[in-house]
């Protein structure tokens, strides 16, 4: 048992939705947990600890990702011009060409930049599983990185062949007794990581008859699988959202992803079966996926916030937090001045803040033990350098705006997930490697070594999607997709 105590710094709690500001406080973090907020806190006698001075810092909650695919890091780049159907095929299906241990390296690379960023508790919308070694690699990763997680094991359509001449060649089965063999094995084993990584299902394919996914559906509850995660947005994908009404299947455990161009009647079935949604900003407003709608009065309730794609853009909540508050209030402007009234801020700073802390724990149904800092509550937490040269003076006036306005992941100096310090002095510390998911710590990489081994990846990806013709790779899309 470990004791790390943060000690004088701006802690940011919170009463019910509300933020309190908590000047010249102290976090006192027993083992995994927070043992107590206060002034003039100690440590625990006899429990070997550590005290971090946190003088001109900001304490905040860790961030909550909704919405992530972690394992496309070496794809960082490609998509920066591409729109939605483009990006599938330049990115969605090009696990084809990831071998296992391309996903180890990959899924490790994203989780470490979630880490960096701030973000603590990541939901993985898992699409890459062409075999069982595929989901134990990205799981054995985001173990090793010390991140919290929920792996959304997927079903996906696997490609045979893809070359320049023919049709690509794929699996039609999609759900064979392989991935659901696989599927009962992990979570006969979850979670994983001393309890940090969860078992969840991501599911796209409602195409599917009724009574398969139904079926799907039962036996994930029977093995103990509590998040369900999809993507919807109108008028591109089947609209799962009433569909899982008429299959008896919509309720709490069930997070949508983007949801742009929802109905009132939907957005009224969401609220009403008690389901989230995550609003990933960037690769929304970029891919043409509609007006991003974390901010709709009608849904901000049950709204969250995810990264999407890292590969795309950057994989920090702040980023995302920032961009769609801003988007958001510059069309309530838009429509103001168009009925001639005089454009004021109605998204306020602390309702954007929720939406990336405590509402993303209501998101993945973790309210009692992630979001905010409570005593009681498991030790995810982020350290602000408030006096560094864009944040100084900030925090005297508003430490949610230094954090939402103003900060970057470099002015986050200590990340801590679960009650171990996995960022310090604004560096990663090295990562223990598990030999397998649940397995012990073989040996230790430092941040270089995850990019050298990433670097070497990548050019073995790009090796093999040589001669892969993307007009057959869009081709397959329709069909499987529609």
């Amino acid at each position: 048992m470990t004791s790390i105590l943060l000690q004088a710094g701006t802690v940011l709690t919170h009463e019910g939705d509300n933020v309190k500001v908590l000047p010249d406080h102290d976090v006192l973090v027993v083992r995994n947990t927070i043992q107590a907020i206060g002034q003039g806190l100690a440590l625990p006698a006899g429990i070997p600890g550590r005290v971090i001075n946190c003088q001109g810092k900001i304490v905040s909650p860790g961030f909550i990702d909704t919405h992530h695919h972690l394992w496309q890091s070496q794809m960082r780049g490609r998509f920066g011009n591409l729109s939605f159907m483009d990006y599938m095929v330049a990115g969605n299906i090009q696990s084809f060409n990831h071998t296992p241990e391309d996903i180890f390296w990959g899924q490790m690379a994203g989780c470490q930049e979630s880490i960096y960023s701030g973000v603590t508790t990541v939901v993985d919308h898992a699409h890459m599983t062409y075999s069982p070694e595929h989901a134990t690699e990205a799981i054995r990763a985001t173990a090793s990185s010390g991140l919290r997680s929920f792996f959304c094991y997927t079903p996906i359509w696997r490609i045979k062949r893809w070359g320049s001449d023919g049709p690509v060649e794929y699996d039609k089965d999609l759900l064979p007794e392989w991935w659901f063999s696989t599927l009962k094995t992990l979570a006969k084993a979850a979670p994983f990581g001393d309890g940090r990584v969860m078992l969840g299902l991501g599911f796209d394919d409602f195409k599917l008859p009724r009574e398969t996914v139904q079926d799907l559906w039962s036996r994930c509850r029977s093995l103990g699988i509590n998040l369900f995660t999809t993507h919807y947005v109108a008028n591109y994908m089947t609209n799962s959202i009433s569909l899982l009404k008429r299959y008896a299947l919509l309720d709490k455990t069930v997070l949508f992803s983007h949801i742009n161009g929802i109905t009132k009647a939907d957005a009224q079935t969401l609220l009403a079966h008690g389901a989230h949604f995550s609003s990933t900003p960037e690769t929304e407003l970029q891919m043409g996926l509609g007006e991003p709608v974390a901010f709709n009065p009608d849904l901000k309730c049950n709204a969250s916030i995810g990264i999407d794609c890292h590969s795309n853009n950057s994989g920090d909540t702040l980023s995302q937090l920032r961009l769609g508050m801003q988007h958001a209030r510059g069309a309530e402007n838009a429509r103001a001045v168009e009925a001639g009234e005089y454009p004021r801020v109605k998204i306020q700073l602390e309702e954007v803040f929720n939406l990336g802390t405590i509402q993303g724990a209501r998101a993945v149904n973790m309210t009692e033990k992630i979001g905010s800092i409570e005593v009681g509550k498991l030790a995810d937490l982020v350290v602000f350098n408030a006096t560094s040269p864009n944040m100084v003076c900030v925090v005297e006036e508003n430490p949610i705006a230094a954090i939402l306005l103003h900060a970057n992941a470099g002015d986050i100096e200590v990340v801590i997930v679960d009650g171990i310090i996995r960022k310090e002095a604004g560096q990663l510390v090295d990562v223990g490697v598990l030999g397998e998911m649940n397995g012990e710590v073989v040996k230790f990489l430092a941040q270089g070594e995850v990019s050298k081994q990433l670097l070497e990846s990548r050019r073995n990806i790009i090796e093999r999607a040589q001669g892969q013709d993307v007009a057959r790779g869009m081709e397959f899309l329709y069909k499987t997709f529609g």
